[in-house]
């Protein structure tokens, strides 16, 4: 537990300032720099590249230029901010209402919620810091803008390359986007028809000396990156003049991660911050730019079907965060993550096919048992990690299970000895009504859907 060492870290380093950003014009890049610190301990300074030869918009207010490039760095304070969870944020670098500031405040409290619980820290979302403003009002101008086209950012895993499947009829409008670009992101943009020239990658740099804090002891833990993702392309669809991001968050990323409470691993993937989001870029930001996620209609089980029938991505993709680490990123086989798209996977794919893309049979590995477990929900927790809910996993086991017989592996034979087999609910077959999808984009994913349904 670190309730102790967080109190004592807000009292010896209560106060964390967001003083500056820069916004250096070089021969081909913009390079934006943030200055960040924590009063007694350290300063900060990471920063972001952006190359010019993607800036299409001809028409740029820089009064909201550097609102958005702000804005950006009220997100990227809280890497910094998690280490001492100082009782102040000070901002100097821009000017945030009354309204701002609490809806700060939710953000940085329900991101960071996975890092509190695994923490073992205790405190309410009023008392987690304090905003103080340390800059003068700033009134903005209305500004006028019209985007066309979309603005994709893809991870490399199944659910981006479902979402680039699904908008290949719109191809001439799409520009896909990466932050630090990897082997496997940018092979399933290509592998989806991209080129450089409608491939939009920026690149972000963190501070070393957060790295050098958590190993020091400092706290550490989740931090809600896909809000970050958020902002930053809000400013890069406006530089780019694009009208629409389309995100590829599930349905399934709306369901805690800790029953029964608000923690979620995938918070900032949910549909209530997808909401909160697009409310205050319209009231703040006043321009047209929508920020939605194609897939939020769909269950994961339903995303498996489709990419499970998309083979030109299965030897590509990738999604575990353990492997990502390693040069060439790899499935590591090992964690809750693989486990879960082994499981969503094998009702479709299992086991050829299955096994080619991981390079073994996760079926058979006795140590991935209670992971297994953890994942349907008979274990004490669900995995911090970005997965389905508990009733798909048991329907896809279900499924595969009953596909195989008799002749099952270790994994799914010790299920069906010990949990009942449901299948009575037929997630292929929903459709979830909560979503920000225009009627144009709804027909497009019941169009697909309708082909494996």
């Amino acid at each position: 537990m670190n309730q102790e060492k967080f109190l004592n870290f807000r009292e010896k380093y209560s106060n964390f300032i967001y003083d500056s950003y820069e916004i250096l014009d070089e021969e081909e890049n913009i390079k934006i720099i943030y200055h960040f610190s924590i009063e007694g301990l350290t300063e900060f300074n990471p920063y972001y590249i952006i190359n010019k030869k993607y800036i299409k918009n001809k028409n740029i207010n820089e009064s909201l230029l550097n609102n958005l490039i702000f804005h950006i760095g009220l997100i990227e304070l809280v890497s910094y901010f998690k280490c001492t969870c100082s009782k102040n944020v000070i901002i100097k670098a821009g000017y945030l209402t009354d309204d701002q500031i609490k809806w700060f405040k939710k953000l940085y409290y329900y991101g960071l919620g996975e890092m509190l619980y695994t923490n073992g820290i205790n405190i309410s979302e009023e008392n987690l810091m304090n905003v103080i403003i340390d800059s003068p009002k700033v009134e903005f101008d209305k500004i006028e803008y019209s985007g066309y086209g979309n603005l994709i950012p893809i991870g490399g895993g199944k659910d981006s390359n479902v979402t680039l499947e699904l908008m290949k009829n719109e191809f001439e409008d799409n520009t896909c986007f990466i932050i630090n670009p990897k082997e496997v992101n940018t092979k399933c943009a290509e592998v989806a028809g991209y080129s450089d020239d409608n491939i939009f990658c920026i690149k972000r740099v963190l501070d070393k000396k957060i790295i050098e804090l958590n190993n020091e002891g400092f706290l550490n833990g989740h931090t809600p990156f896909s809000s970050l993702v958020a902002f930053v392309t809000y400013l890069c669809a406006y530089l780019s003049n694009k009208k629409y991001i389309i995100l590829s968050n599930e349905a399934s990323a709306n369901e805690p991660t800790i029953l029964g409470t608000k923690i979620n691993h995938q918070y900032s993937k949910t549909y209530e911050f997808e909401n909160d989001f697009n409310l205050y870029t319209k009231k703040y930001f006043n321009i047209d730019i929508k920020y939605f996620s194609l897939l939020r209609c769909l269950n994961e089980f339903q995303i498996a079907m489709l990419f499970s029938n998309y083979k030109k991505y299965h030897k590509i993709f990738r999604s575990c965060n353990v492997g990502s680490k390693s040069t060439p990123w790899k499935w590591c086989s090992n964690c809750a993550k693989c486990m879960f798209v082994y499981i969503i996977l094998s009702p479709f794919l299992y086991d050829k096919e299955l096994i080619d893309i991981f390079g073994e049979d996760l079926f058979e590995n006795k140590e991935l048992l209670n992971t297994l477990l953890e994942l349907a929900n008979y274990s004490e927790n669900k995995p911090f990690e970005c997965v389905g809910t508990y009733e798909e996993v048991r329907y896809a086991l279900s499924l595969t299970i009953n596909k195989l017989g008799d002749n099952l592996p270790y994994l799914l034979k010790y299920y069906k000895d010990h949990f009942e087999l449901d299948t009575s609910v037929k997630y292929e077959n929903m459709f979830n009504e909560e979503n920000n999808l225009d009627e144009k984009f709804v027909s497009i994913v019941k169009g697909e859907l309708d082909k494996y349904v």
